[in-house]
């Protein structure tokens, strides 16, 4: 495929217009894993949890929290600094911050599904849960991703 023609200002712009349109997709499905998360306490049945799950929970809940954070950084970020002509540098910082923002999501809902498997099944399927979510994303949002060749764009 031949090389698209833009200026690198037209680069920036589109890279950002790129990873906020990511970050429209992302931020729904932590909204409302942080809304579940902040009912679980008050549910029927949570003073039946042993230690361990309510360590997890708060484990996961906190990776949530941090990821909400991360994900919306940019946003902060683009408004503080909007006319100062720093697009180079907001593109980068934005790049990093949702890269870590979906590692503490992937993270996050590997702990959710510890959570729940511990809580329906117990220690065998917990780890066997644990370790496929945690494989899973491992494998589709960092090895995939990373074993291709990209020109850095």
């Amino acid at each position: 495929m031949p090389a698209r023609e833009e200026s690198e200002e037209e680069r920036l712009d589109r890279n950002l217009i790129e990873l906020l349109n990511e970050l429209r997709v992302a931020l729904p499905g932590v909204q409302v894993l942080f809304a579940f998360l902040l009912a679980v306490p008050f549910q029927k049945g949570w003073d039946t949890v042993t230690s361990f799950q309510r360590d997890v929970y708060f484990v996961t809940l906190c990776l949530v929290l941090l990821t909400t954070v991360l994900l919306v950084a940019p946003t902060a970020y683009h408004r503080l600094n909007f006319r100062a002509r720093r697009r180079p540098e907001l593109v980068a910082a934005a790049n990093r911050l949702t890269i870590a923002g979906l590692t503490t999501l992937a993270l996050a809902l590997v702990g959710a599904m510890v959570l729940i498997a511990d809580y329906l099944f117990g220690t065998t399927m917990t780890i066997v849960t644990g370790a496929l979510s945690f494989l899973l994303f491992a494998l589709l949002w960092a090895a995939l991703p990373l074993a291709h060749d990209f020109d850095g764009d």
